[in-house]
């Protein structure tokens, strides 16, 4: 013990909750220790999971964890553990650290997450090779009756791994839940790639954020405005404003270029 207290008392050690050390300052550090003061069979779930895996589009400032159903809930800052309303799988070792399986972490946040935000942790699941669709049909049936199903069940089928970020595709799903035709992410014309597009109607529809701002980037987005322009194409842009808090104004502008006379 008076070891560990001279190691502390260099810094070689940190101390993240009363009781357990740990080798250094990161997340997987913190983690590790803290399953040192879990119940047996806890699992790492929910967005820090997501994260680990590769799809942590979410992120979460708390660690969460699931522990098995009637086991004691550690209350410790920066940690958030919940019971699993299904029998918990065999877990995945994640540096060390048994987790919930890929599949039941995106379907779950699939279920409880709100829908704009759903849709992106499914794409980035499939993009992160974290999970194939057919392992997230798979799981889908495991969570028949369980509260948010359905909003999981109406997205898995709508996911794509083509999808590059967060915003395109919650642009896509604004798209979609519009009633306007499914586009095609990541639509690619002659040297360029489009965030979505209609490729027989030559409509792109592109999400504008902050990267765009940069010099090289307005250079490469006039060119390639341009050369699309004299192929035919009809390019609409959207930003944050539009996303998030004038949707409508986005099916506005594109139900006139989508819709046959």
């Amino acid at each position: 013990m008076s070891a560990l207290r001279t190691a502390y008392g260099r810094g070689d050690l940190s101390r993240p909750w009363r009781g357990v050390y740990a080798l250094d300052t990161d997340e997987v550090s913190r983690v590790q220790a803290l399953f040192a003061l879990l119940p047996e069979g806890a699992r790492l779930s929910g967005p820090t999971a997501a994260a680990w895996y590769g799809f942590g589009v979410s992120p979460s400032p708390l660690i969460h964890v699931t522990v098995p159903q009637g086991s004691p809930h550690p209350r410790l800052a920066g940690v958030r553990s919940g019971e699993s309303a299904l029998p918990l799988p065999a877990p995945v070792l994640l540096h060390g650290v048994p987790a919930l399986p890929p599949e039941r972490v995106a379907v779950t946040l699939a279920r409880v997450v709100r829908r704009i935000d759903a849709l992106p942790i499914l794409d980035a699941a499939l993009r992160a090779e974290a999970v194939s669709l057919e392992a997230l049909h798979a799981e889908l049936i495991t969570h028949g009756g369980l509260p948010g199903v359905c909003q999981a069940r109406e997205l898995v089928p709508l996911a794509d791994a083509r999808a590059e970020c967060r915003q395109e595709s919650q642009l896509r799903l604004v798209v979609i839940d519009g009633g306007l035709p499914r586009p095609e992410p990541q639509l690619q014309v002659g040297y360029f790639r489009l965030d979505l597009g209609y490729e027989q109607l030559k409509v792109g529809i592109e999400y504008d954020g902050s990267s765009h701002l940069t010099r090289d980037r307005i250079r490469h987005d006039r060119r390639r405005g341009n050369w699309l322009a004299t192929q035919g194409w009809r390019m609409r842009h959207f930003t944050d404003a539009d996303l998030y808090r004038h949707p409508a104004r986005i099916l506005t502008t594109l139900r006139p270029l989508l819709t046959p006379p």
